[in-house]
């Protein structure tokens, strides 16, 4: 995830020096760190935010910031060959995994020492004018098996198992639809829940890695479901929808639809059990509401100065984190770095 070109000293000073509080937000903080960045980890053992940076595009490789997750100044960067793009942490074992989408990779980082301890190649297939091979998206840990999860998106996704340690792939799960891109994992029911473009919802059975539940969810329209956030405990998913302007939640015990909260087209989700909240980006509309999961009515809305992508909480559930991307296509890049949000609950 990282190498020196990527860092120009003007920016790094910036992203130490410069913590901002947003106009009549005195519980929010704004920090800027790299252009390219995308998910978050919260690091309960120490303490520290972890973000994956891409960098900009013309660079070779990646890097991990490590965030203070008080002030957000940068600590440490971790670089990394490949451009990260994914993360999940396994806070037990001390480690970190980004998925490096497009070298079809994923990435193992030793948080005590920040050395790689592992690399695998899950995909290999070039891409060409006739053929896509899936590309790695999201990454879940189970924390009692310590077994990687990984999506493969595509027109026909799959999902990658690995072992936590070597980063062996155990087995691929084939056949889980088009797009299959959310991916959330409840370790106490050994099962791990996936959704997809045609609005199915799937079960996998992590003890034998088989789909064993596959629903066509009664909701009309087009849609593009996107993230998942579960509350295990209430027996629900969060989904979030990027074509439709919602969130849908989808009772896990009989994979039916409860209801769907109206807010603008959805990219991020993230249940907060200390709370009983939902914390949701709207990367269109610059936006992250916060929801009242009891009465899903929003009870906050912050604007953001770009594009809220990812979300994180600290392991209190008092704060919540927000990765926010600057508008950029090949044609123009942006000139400002990204930035990372704190905001006190």
């Amino acid at each position: 995830m990282q190498r020196n070109t990527l860092f120009r000293p003007l920016l790094l000073v910036t992203a130490l020096l410069s913590t901002t509080a947003f106009a009549n937000e005195s519980n929010v903080i704004s920090h800027p760190i790299s252009k390219g960045l995308y998910e978050l980890s919260y690091g309960q053992s120490p303490q520290q935010l972890y973000v994956a940076s891409a960098g900009a595009r013309q660079e070779a490789g990646g890097a991990v910031y490590v965030l203070n997750p008080q002030d957000l100044t940068v600590e440490q960067i971790i670089k990394e060959p490949l451009k990260p793009f994914g993360m999940a942490i396994d806070n037990a074992q001390h480690i970190l995994y980004t998925g490096n989408t497009r070298d079809g990779s994923i990435t193992a980082i030793d948080l005590k020492t920040q050395k790689i301890i592992a690399q695998q190649v899950v995909e290999s297939r070039q891409r060409s004018e006739t053929f896509r091979p899936p590309q790695i998206r999201e990454i879940a840990v189970d924390p009692t098996t310590h077994q990687v999860y990984a999506t493969g998106v595509g027109a026909d996704s799959v999902v990658w198992v690995l072992d936590g340690k070597s980063l062996k792939v155990i087995k691929t799960i084939t056949g889980v639809g088009k797009m299959a891109t959310g991916l959330a994992l409840d370790p106490q029911q050994h099962t791990l829940y996936l959704t997809n473009a045609d609005a199915e919802w799937i079960k996998i059975d992590t003890q034998r890695n088989t789909v064993v539940q596959r629903t066509k969810l009664a909701i009309d329209g087009e849609h593009m479901l996107l993230n998942i956030s579960l509350d295990t405990a209430g027996h629900r998913a969060f989904v979030s929808d990027f074509k439709q302007p919602q969130v849908l939640v989808i009772d896990t015990q009989n994979s039916k639809a409860l209801t769907s909260i109206k807010v603008p087209e959805s990219l991020g989700v993230l249940f907060n059990p200390h709370r009983q909240e939902l914390y949701v980006t709207h990367r269109q509309a610059g936006l992250i509401n916060i929801i009242d999961t009891k009465t899903y009515q929003v009870k906050r809305t912050i604007k953001a100065d770009g594009m809220p992508n990812s979300l994180a909480l600290s392991d209190k559930g008092d704060v919540l984190y927000v990765s926010v991307k600057q508008a950029s296509s090949r044609e123009k890049e942006a000139t400002q770095p990204d930035t990372v949000l704190r905001i006190t609950l």
